[in-house]
């Protein structure tokens, strides 16, 4: 196993519909794994495969004790929301915002076997899996904030200090990377917040 790079907002892989999973064996295996690994290490709550570079419907989750994986993931949310809570992302160090996210899902897909999965959440889970399934999509957390929250949101990813908060995650990170050894601790309560930053509470995904 390996720890990978996370892609950061403006790579062009962030904004692609990926790709369904057809092929499976040992490179899935090993994808699912360095995904699995490089989420620990961040202490991070999900990730999905295009924020490792990945164009492929894979993500992965770990929350309060709740983990695994989905390969081509399809969701059925539920009518009603959930309150909105702060979400962030690994792949925008340093923000974090509330996102509207509908109060349960379902998701069904397979695992890295082909086996069929289903996994219902409601919560932290539920916003976990729609969160990811975004990123699968093309579409970053930002995307779904409204009015002021947005407008910050845009304003701070333009600012030039979040260049500097970029480029110093980005940099920590790095120390990790390739690494087969560490990952953090995982706390079971964390809100989906950034890991650094504006939003110091909490893990991103």
């Amino acid at each position: 196993m390996a720890i990978l790079n996370i892609r950061i907002i403006g790579d062009p892989v962030l904004r692609t519909v990926a790709d369904p999973v057809t092929e499976f064996g040992p490179e899935l295996a090993k994808l699912v794994a360095d995904m699995t690994e490089t989420m620990e290490d961040v202490d991070g709550a999900g990730l999905a495969a295009p924020q490792i570079g990945v164009s492929q419907r894979v993500f992965t989750y770990r929350i309060d004790g709740v983990e695994g994986h989905i390969i081509n993931p399809v969701l059925e949310n539920s009518d009603d929301y959930q309150p909105d809570q702060v979400e962030g992302c690994l792949s925008i160090p340093g923000l974090g915002f509330p996102v509207r996210r509908f109060r349960a899902t379902r998701v069904t897909g397979v695992d890295l076997h082909g086996n069929p999965v289903t996994v219902e959440g409601e919560g932290m889970l539920a916003r976990c899996f729609q969160h990811e399934t975004d990123h699968l999509d093309g579409i970053l957390y930002t995307d779904r904030l409204e009015g002021e929250d947005r407008k910050a949101a845009l304003r701070s990813i333009r600012n030039a200090n979040y260049d500097a908060v970029t480029e110093r995650t980005t940099a920590e990170r790095a120390k990790s990377v390739g690494s087969s050894f560490g990952g953090a601790s995982f706390g079971a309560g964390a809100s989906f917040g950034a890991a650094a930053g504006t939003n110091p509470a909490g893990r991103s995904k």
